[in-house]
């Protein structure tokens, strides 16, 4: 984005399905945080939350942690390889992304990153009524269909 920095954050499950993702200017607790909140708000309260070595990914769950009752508490592991799931599933997202050398503004970079992780989503077979053994042609059609 004209050679600044943008931040994707990303939450996938143990089973490798997305959760969420949010694209943001800033990589600090308040981005984190909002992002946390809006997954939970999507999903439910995770078992447990794995991050890397973030500062601001830790903040903003101990933030939330903080906000919830003690039965609610969310475990979170900081560890730089336990987070490999997710580092695995970005590579689909970079590899489209690096071919393109960048973006001109963040609104460009949002909506195409919102395309390709819809696209991933249809791909894998998360959405209701798509099987992750069909092709993402099948399961586009099935959508469309619907």
């Amino acid at each position: 984005m004209n050679g600044k920095w943008i931040y994707l954050y990303r939450a996938v499950d143990r089973y490798g399905d997305t959760v969420d993702f949010f694209l943001s200017e800033s990589r600090d607790k308040s981005a984190a945080l909002y992002f946390f909140r809006k997954a939970i708000s999507c999903n439910n309260i995770p078992s447990k939350v794995v991050v890397d070595k973030s500062g601001s990914n830790k903040a903003a769950l101990d933030a939330l942690n903080t906000e919830l009752d003690q039965d609610h508490k969310i475990p979170i592991f900081q560890n730089k390889y336990l987070n490999n799931r997710v580092e695995q599933d970005h590579r689909f997202i970079k590899k489209r992304i690096k071919t393109m050398l960048g973006f001109k503004n963040f609104h460009a970079a949002a909506i195409t990153i919102k395309g390709i992780e819809n696209i991933r989503i249809i791909q894998k077979g998360q959405l209701i009524g798509t099987k992750k053994q069909n092709s993402t042609f099948e399961n586009f059609s099935k959508i469309m269909a619907a």
